[in-house]
């Protein structure tokens, strides 16, 4: 569909590495090269598009006055996972590596994405921290990602189980249906069954209800201990790996990503995936700036 029309911008559809994009630029002349957005837009990979998100762009460039890049990406099922990754990286390489051809700052680049583009926007990061072919990424926004699929049972998993859009059994029917896998396996991995004990005692120092603040923890109750099984974990091993759960990445990679901004909201089952991630940053000596919005909801 075409773009809304915008007097202070203008609006070309264009084919970054033939992965379609939608760029805004501003209209009044600029003195000295603009900052540049990269957006990957939400939808758990299967939803949303350039178009769905057209406001919210065109809102960024006016009042940031930057030149925004809303990417295209193909949605699953029809597009096997990870082709949603593999085409916000191939964009994002595209912009960095041609930005001045756009009046952009190459230093001055950011990447941002909410829900499941804010996991697009903490992979495309990750898998660039040793390219040394194109310039660095700036910083990136993340806006309630989801970060992780090993444990469904963080405090806000618990407090948000039922909340209305994404609850918590939804965000795993909707990760499942995403990788193309049996939703038959929704209730094993709600539980944590599809990770064996060696791979929560490994990464429990990341992941862990006690890592979260206490004021978030009200009426929290710990799970119940489960089975493992074998079967499930091997049929959703994609789950555990670091480009669907940025998350689980090592110290050698968080240590070198770009100064970060994180939102997360109170009514949101994904919150504490904010709250671990922002924690893993500070810990490694990323900057982090984090907005909390104690009424929002994902």
């Amino acid at each position: 569909l075409p773009a809304f029309r915008d007097s202070k911008l203008f609006i070309k559809d264009l084919h970054f590495d033939e992965v379609p994009v939608r760029i805004y630029l501003p209209r009044v002349p600029s003195a000295s090269k603009r900052r540049g957005v990269i957006f990957f837009h939400g939808g758990c990979g299967m939803f949303g598009s350039i178009r769905c998100y057209e406001r919210i762009c065109q809102y960024i460039a006016r009042k940031s006055d930057s030149v925004v890049v809303s990417v295209g990406y193909r949605l699953s099922p029809e597009c096997k996972y990870p082709a949603q990754t593999l085409d916000c990286l191939t964009a994002t390489v595209h912009f960095l590596k041609t930005a001045g051809n756009y009046g952009v700052d190459p230093g001055r680049i950011i990447v941002c994405g909410d829900s499941a583009g804010g996991t697009f926007t903490a992979t495309v990061c990750q898998e660039l921290v040793n390219r040394r072919d194109i310039p660095k990424i700036r910083a990136q926004v993340l806006i309630y990602p989801f970060l992780q699929a090993l444990n469904f049972n963080l405090p806000s998993h618990q407090k948000n189980a039922f909340t209305a859009f994404l609850s918590r059994e939804r965000a795993v029917h909707f990760i499942l249906k995403y990788l193309s896998k049996d939703c038959s396996m929704k209730e094993a991995v709600l539980a944590g069954s599809h990770v064996p004990e060696s791979m929560n005692l490994k990464y429990s120092k990341w992941i862990n209800p006690e890592l979260i603040p206490e004021v978030f923890k009200v009426g929290y109750k710990p799970p119940l201990p489960t089975s493992f099984l074998p079967q499930v974990h091997k049929e959703t091993k994609e789950l555990l790996k670091t480009r669907l759960s940025p998350l689980l990445a090592e110290d050698a990679v968080v240590c070198r990503l770009p100064d970060t901004c994180i939102i997360t909201c109170q009514h949101d089952v994904l919150r504490d995936e904010g709250l671990l991630y922002k924690q893993r940053l500070e810990d490694n000596n990323v900057k982090v700036t984090w907005c909390h919005v104690e009424e929002g909801f994902h």
